[in-house]
């Protein structure tokens, strides 16, 4: 039996994102998992998160997951989910905190001297609530999932990829900023697809099913993201 395992480093709630796994792959091992070796053994990884970035690292190293999240990352299809997608990048202004430096770039705090709206009305941060995700690429992670879709969101910091082919999605809050990154056997979110109702399970659904391949010419075929 194929086996899916959520990384539990103690930060989030985690019942929620088993949860849509366990809806959308019901013959599949959804294991909520804090050892290293489950990490290893399984197919496929989700690593969520939800606090302080600081916490989450510290957390993440406290149960010795730093080094078996990098090997699994190599190889294995991998989703992250909000923290766990700033997780993934080299450095992040909360608290000055050093990440897994997987993937090149940094996560900056929203600055409030751009926080308004075009009619020049003060926008909260956190960004909390649903928004439109735009498609900067085809990718089988968003078979059936129309481009303008909204999500679910709630972070007060944002992802700045160094490298632009990373991106593979955006959202506007009110300036554009990364809100999905692909590579390889990576894709990541800073939206929560286990909170977005039936698009955020169509994406667990297609997670299920990748293979993990970032093969764009395969991915194309499906024909669902406007670019």
């Amino acid at each position: 039996m194929t086996t899916i395992a959520v990384v539990d480093y103690g930060m989030g709630n985690l019942r929620s994102v088993a949860k849509a796994l366990e809806h959308v792959a019901p013959d599949y091992n959804v294991v909520v998992t804090s050892d290293g070796g489950d990490i290893a053994e399984a197919d496929r990884i989700v690593f969520p998160g939800q606090g302080a970035m600081p916490d989450c690292m510290r957390e993440l190293d406290a149960r010795g997951l730093r080094e078996p999240i990098i090997v699994a990352s190599q190889h294995k299809p991998f989703l992250g989910l909000c923290i766990g997608l700033q997780m993934l990048f080299d450095h992040s202004e909360e608290g000055d905190t050093r990440g897994l430096g997987l993937l090149p770039g940094r996560v900056k705090r929203f600055p409030a001297e751009r926080m308004r709206d075009a009619s020049g009305n003060k926008l909260k941060v956190p960004h909390m609530g649903w928004n439109q995700v735009l498609q900067n690429r085809p990718h089988a992670m968003w078979q059936g999932i129309e481009d303008g879709n909204r999500f679910y969101f709630v972070h007060s910091f944002y992802v700045e990829a160094a490298d632009p082919e990373l991106v593979a999605g955006r959202t506007n809050y009110p300036f554009a900023f990364t809100s999905a990154v692909a590579r390889n056997n990576i894709f990541a979110v800073q939206f929560h697809p286990e909170k977005s109702q039936s698009v955020g399970l169509k994406l667990l659904s297609n997670f299920v099913t990748w293979d993990g391949s970032s093969d764009m010419s395969k991915d194309k075929a499906f024909g669902t993201a406007n670019v």
